[in-house]
């Protein structure tokens, strides 16, 4: 694992800015309303040689009980856990207050290296006054501004000497799994749960998680990375800034994952923003899976219940019945390692290699059963069929006339595919070309 520098501090003194800056990317949603940064932001820093994780925190309120404010200070708490260097930040615009001494109150009993990081110290009379941080008790302090960048170098060079001396970290790319769905459908409940850890903030309150946040997870044996997204609303109801950033993040974890699991809550059902999240992620060819939660609370199940939620689904949706769905609960830990089995699966559907010759004879046979048809006095013809590309599975057909082709006649061809080598999960991309 890497070395682990953590972001902390009250509310408001740039935080966020700081993480981003130290990272180089604009990750961390950044706005001056207290308690957007919810829950722990994960990030890699480069420096002098050197790799290190950033965790960027929520503003510490030690008194607040709030059941918000609660949630972020634990999150802190296990960020503090985590770390090798603590980053205390403070404001230099608005000077020592008390929040800022039990702050650091809480890091001197954690008796790891911290640096005072003076934000805000956007000019000479500023970076003067932040000598007055001495007073929190630790040795070295940083003016620095995070949004020009002033300062920020020679912090860094300092931190890459405080971190421990680790061996290289191996890097792997793992499968990327994206817990997607509607807000409080308990996408976090299910990552805390299959991590058995506390990394989400989980309570009642929808929209809770509104930054994306990656976990290192291990499975029999296998290594993944489990992400766990906002909960995407409806458009229209996305009223404040920092949810409309929160859902374009959601939707770049679609896009960068390779699994996309859709989330749904079993007693509300699959809606119509439900639909909207699987065709986003079927564009950019990722693999589904659909995973009912929270089936604990359906009463009066039998046999076929499941069967006949399934049927719900895919008559909602006729042209993804190709997804498999799952029946799980988060909060009782139950058939919650099904979810990661039956992502491996499609994962390996994603891989599938069919040759050539093999795919040539299943062509003569479709044809056979069913001919092509004519049109505008030509026969149509498929000369040949190749799967130019797995992981995921592209295949080119060859043809005279491919415009003519109709569309269920593609659906034919596709629904043939599935039938012989199955793709379970996995979207296909057919291509014709002229032959």
């Amino acid at each position: 694992m890497l070395p682990v520098v953590s972001i902390v501090g009250r509310p408001n003194v740039g935080k966020s800015t700081i993480f981003n800056r130290l990272i180089g990317e604009r990750r961390a949603i950044v706005h001056d309303e207290y308690g957007v940064t919810r829950d722990r932001h994960y990030g890699e820093s480069y420096w002098n040689g050197v790799d290190f994780t950033v965790i960027d925190t929520g503003g510490y309120l030690p008194d607040d009980m709030g059941v918000m404010v609660v949630g972020i200070r634990e999150q802190v708490h296990i960020a503090l856990e985590e770390s090798d260097v603590i980053l205390l930040v403070v404001d230099t615009e608005l000077g020592i207050n008390t929040l800022d001494k039990s702050v650091s109150d809480l890091l001197r009993q954690k008796e790891k290296p911290v640096l005072v990081v003076a934000n805000k110290a956007d000019n000479e009379e500023r970076r003067l006054n932040s000598s007055e941080f001495y007073e929190l008790g630790f040795d070295e302090i940083f003016p620095i501004s995070a949004i020009s960048g002033s300062g920020t170098g020679e912090l860094m060079d300092r931190i890459v000497e405080m971190l421990p001396q680790k061996d290289d970290a191996e890097t792997t790319n793992f499968p990327k799994l994206a817990f997607i769905g509607r807000p409080n459908v308990g996408k976090s409940s299910l990552v805390n749960a299959l991590l058995n850890d506390e990394r989400s903030i989980v309570t009642d309150i929808a929209g809770t998680t509104r930054d994306t946040i990656n976990s290192h997870f291990t499975y029999n044996n296998k290594n993944y990375t489990l992400v766990d997204t906002a909960g995407l609303r409806k458009r229209a109801k996305v009223k404040e800034n920092i949810e409309f950033y929160s859902t374009i993040r959601t939707e770049k974890a679609i896009r960068e994952c390779d699994i996309a699991i859709l989330i749904l809550d079993s007693v509300r059902g699959f809606e119509d923003q439900d639909k909207r999240v699987l065709r986003e992620a079927e564009k950019f060819n990722k693999g589904l899976i659909i995973v009912l939660n929270k089936w604990d609370l359906i009463e009066d199940k039998d046999t076929n219940t499941v069967k006949e939620f399934e049927d719900y689904i895919y008559e909602s949706v006729p042209q993804m019945s190709y997804i498999p769905i799952l029946t799980i609960s988060a909060m009782n830990k139950k058939r919650i390692h099904k979810v990661i089995e039956l992502a491996d699966k499609v994962i390996e559907e994603r891989k599938k290699q069919i040759s050539t010759s093999e795919l040539n004879n299943f062509l003569d046979e479709i044809l056979r059963d069913r001919p092509l048809p004519m049109k505008r006095g030509k026969q149509l013809k498929i000369q040949y069929i190749t799967q130019v590309k797995n992981d995921p599975p592209v295949f080119k057909f060859f043809m005279n006339n491919p415009q003519d082709l109709p569309p269920n006649y593609r659906r034919y061809i596709e629904n043939k595919l599935r039938d012989r080598y199955s793709f379970t999960g996995v979207p296909i991309t057919m291509v014709f070309r002229q032959k």
